[in-house]
């Protein structure tokens, strides 16, 4: 071996073992700082209400604080872009869903981010859907509610739908709607759940397809909204005093709910993700954010080994393609 082989290859050497000695410093030493925890959506929403039941016990499980970050528009992909800049250290973490990660790069043609940028780390809670409608609109069940859409589509005045955002799940599950039933319907985009929901409350939207807060219990008694029907496939205890939509004649297999879970830049180190992975396993346990959680109507997470956590990230990347790839979901 020629000495200016030799030289070459102990400098590789040396650079590989720098590299392996940063890696493992990064993972002893972190949390270096607080952890921002960046939702994707403005303040007061289901999200924002996650990220806040979460995040003290989070920063105890890390041994620094966890500041929750609210980063609203673009269906969520102002929020992901906020991750995908920041350094992949693990100090920037994200609160998604399929909603922002999977459906809106296929439907908002400026974002340049793909579902792999991303890697989970653990989900946090499934989210049941309500079927909410405006305080006027004159029905009291979903069947009801489909003859009126029916008729008013007839007389020239479809009736419209709120979403977070073009190519949002609410969106998809809106047009998903509209096609099983035949129903023209009009698709109202929002920056996020509070103004949809306060326009839902103002008579200025016809319905809204959401996932369930506590407070739309309150909003039915007071009649400032009515819950038509959860989109269970049957009445689960935590909302018993709504019908399921498996109770319609009509919409029965209209069926769906959605997950949230943290995630992180794909090319964190893994020492960092797994460090993340026991912190957040470790915080589903806490009896306080379970209750907080459940206070909600949010159904706890199963947690998961991180092996299993990917594949549901895959599996989960592929089921909600085929629903855009279902309604022609198009690019805007």
């Amino acid at each position: 071996m020629n000495p200016f082989t030799r030289t070459l290859l102990r400098s590789f050497s040396a650079l590989a073992t720098s590299l392996v000695l940063m890696t493992g410093v990064s993972a002893q030493t972190f949390p270096a700082k607080p952890v921002s925890l960046v939702v994707p959506y403005p303040a007061g929403g289901l999200s924002d209400v996650i990220a806040r039941t979460v995040n003290t016990s989070l920063g105890k499980q890390l041994g620094q604080p966890v500041i929750v970050e609210n980063v609203g528009g673009g269906s969520g992909s102002i929020g992901a872009n906020k991750l995908l800049v920041a350094p992949s250290d693990g100090h920037v973490v994200f609160q998604g869903s399929p909603n922002e990660l999977i459906l809106a790069p296929l439907a908002i043609s400026s974002i340049k981010f793909r579902s792999e940028d991303f890697r989970l780390v653990q989900m946090i809670a499934t989210a049941q859907i309500a079927f909410l409608i405006r305080p006027g609109l004159p029905v009291n069940s979903v069947d009801e509610f489909i003859d009126y859409a029916r008729k008013s589509s007839r007389d020239g005045k479809p009736l419209t739908y709120a979403s977070v955002g073009v190519g949002s799940f609410y969106h998809l599950l809106g047009e998903h709607l509209s096609q099983v039933s035949g129903i023209p319907m009009v698709h109202v985009p929002y920056k996020g759940g509070q103004p949809a929901e306060q326009d839902l409350l103002g008579n200025q939207v016809d319905f809204f397809l959401a996932p369930y807060s506590k407070r739309y219990d309150e909003f039915h008694k007071q009649g400032k909204l009515k819950v038509l029907a959860m989109l269970n496939t049957e009445r689960l205890e935590s909302v018993k005093a709504f019908p399921a939509i498996g109770e319609s004649k009509i919409l029965r297999d209209f069926s769906f709910n959605i997950w949230t879970g943290y995630f992180v830049r794909k090319d964190t180190p893994e020492p960092v993700v797994q460090r993340l992975h026991k912190a957040i396993t470790d915080t589903l346990a806490d009896p306080a954010v379970r209750t907080g959680l459940d206070a909600n109507s949010l159904l706890l997470a199963q947690p998961l080994p991180l092996d299993a956590v990917g594949k549901a990230y895959t599996d989960g990347t592929a089921q909600f393609r085929g629903i855009a790839k279902a309604i022609n979901l198009q690019p805007q």
